[in-house]
């Protein structure tokens, strides 16, 4: 199993980010998959998740609607669409395999939201 992620960088308060999860080693369509975060000092916090065919997808109440998790079974990749970004988004940013956290997961990609 390989999570690759991808798309952090620094966005300022209000801007967007686009994050992308490149998966590989496993039948990427048969699984639910999710979106985790953990800032500095802080426990790691799930964020987002969503069905194997992508028509159910849940959010963290601090996310809803500004972030939209969506996934390409073709391309064997997830993606996180962060909108309105706020300063308390910024964290590090984990695709995890799974409809809850403890399965297989990438390195990250940090995100920092900062003026």
């Amino acid at each position: 199993v390989q999570l690759v992620e991808s798309g952090g960088g620094l966005a300022q308060p209000g801007g967007s980010l686009t994050l992308s999860c490149a998966a590989s080693g496993f039948t990427f369509s048969s699984y639910a998959m999710s979106w985790a975060r953990q800032a500095p000092g802080k426990a790691l916090e799930w964020v987002s998740n969503i069905k194997p065919d992508g028509r159910d997808a849940r959010y963290v109440d601090s996310v809803k609607g500004r972030f939209t998790i969506s996934r390409d079974n073709g391309k064997n990749t997830l993606y996180l669409q962060m909108n309105s970004l706020e300063p308390e988004d910024t964290a590090l940013y984990y695709c995890s395999r799974g409809w809850t956290l403890g399965g297989p997961r990438g390195q990250g990609t940090q995100v920092t939201v900062s003026s």
